[in-house]
């Protein structure tokens, strides 16, 4: 498998005005197999153009650029790895960005650069279904996925982890732990096709986190939901919309249930968030009634335990905002006060 792509020559795309266009209004034929050759050896960006172009417009291509650029494909390796990775992320953001993957398939790129995601097809999730296997399911989630770079690419990723996860059992198919092993397979394509590190982050905190919304329930209380907004911090927005994307159930009202849920996850969030900006995260005079009940004097040390409880409260060990009752008995079960106690003395 191909780990670094050797770089010669090619080492920036070209602007976005591209003859690959005129392609697609020629005869299929030996005349265009030659012509789409001749392209893509004056610039082998071309096969990744030709995608893109799939993608914008939706049409298929003649099988006569199919067979030429499937030809031709060992002249991508010419390519610069950063020129590669923005070609793939351009063919990522079209409406019918399903054709262009799909095609790219087809002609051997996602084997010679992406395996692991090659090795999604025909891999299946359920016995019997189709649309179940991986390779399928990707195809859609992209298509489904908002057209932002990071959740495409995260979409296109995500189930990377099913290929070695997959164990068969009485009860069915299962992927344990698929999510974090996808994460660390992630790693190895970086290091064949280079992100910048902000991107390189967030699509591999989308990975590994991408179940995390489905497992929300009405059930959870406040507390859990403000955890989940701190860990999902500002990956959130991109998280949500990757678990939208990536409902593609066809049993009724399944997909109308799922994309419920996860609005009803946003919508706690943002009501915690707006509620949590209003207030502070322990209520007035909690001081005072620490005070009276560990029988304290006024000191540094009731600022200290204050501020304990309030890291405590961002952690989301605590709820904010309760009854002083409630952090009393976080204060005597911890022994919070003696360590802080211990910690001035010395």
């Amino acid at each position: 498998m191909l780990d670094a792509p050797a770089t010669r020559s090619y080492t920036h795309s070209r602007p976005v005005t591209h003859p690959v266009q005129t392609l697609f209004r020629s005869s299929d034929g030996a005349d265009l197999a030659a012509r789409t050759r001749a392209l893509v050896q004056d610039d082998p960006t071309s096969i990744l153009r030709i995608a893109t172009f799939l993608g914008e417009s939706g049409e298929p291509a003649p099988s006569a650029v199919t067979r030429a650029c499937l030809e031709e494909l060992e002249l991508t390796r010419d390519l610069a790895p950063e020129v590669l990775r923005a070609e793939l992320e351009g063919c990522l953001l079209g409406r019918d960005v399903d054709l262009a993957l799909q095609w790219l398939f087809e002609i051997g790129l996602t084997k010679m650069y992406l395996p692991e995601l090659d090795a999604t097809k025909d891999l299946t999730q359920e016995g019997g279904r189709h649309h179940k296997d991986v390779w399928e399911h990707t195809k859609l989630v992209v298509k489904q996925a908002v057209p932002r770079p990071a959740v495409r690419w995260a979409a296109l990723l995500h189930d990377i982890g099913k290929v070695p996860t997959r164990t068969f059992t009485k009860d069915g198919v299962h992927f344990h732990g698929h999510a974090e092993v996808g994460a660390r397979m992630f790693d190895r394509i970086n290091r064949r096709i280079p992100f910048e590190t902000p991107m390189r982050e967030k699509v591999r905190f989308l990975i590994k986190h991408h179940l995390r919304s489905n497992q929300y329930s009405d059930t959870w209380s406040d507390s859990a939901v403000r955890r989940f907004s701190r860990e999902m911090d500002e990956h959130l927005q991109d998280l949500l919309d990757l678990s939208r994307a990536d409902i593609t159930s066809k049993r009724p009202g399944r997909r109308q249930s799922l994309l419920r849920q996860i609005s009803a996850l946003q919508e706690r969030v943002e009501q915690l968030r707006a509620q949590d900006a209003k207030l502070p995260p322990l209520r007035k005079g909690l001081g005072a009634t620490i005070m009276t009940h560990f029988d304290l004097p006024p000191s540094k040390l009731i600022g200290d335990i204050k501020q304990a409880l309030e890291q405590a409260v961002e952690r989301g060990d605590l709820e904010p905002q309760r009854e002083d009752e409630y952090y009393i008995a976080y204060l005597e079960r911890s022994g919070l006060i003696d360590q802080l106690r211990s910690a001035a003395a010395r």
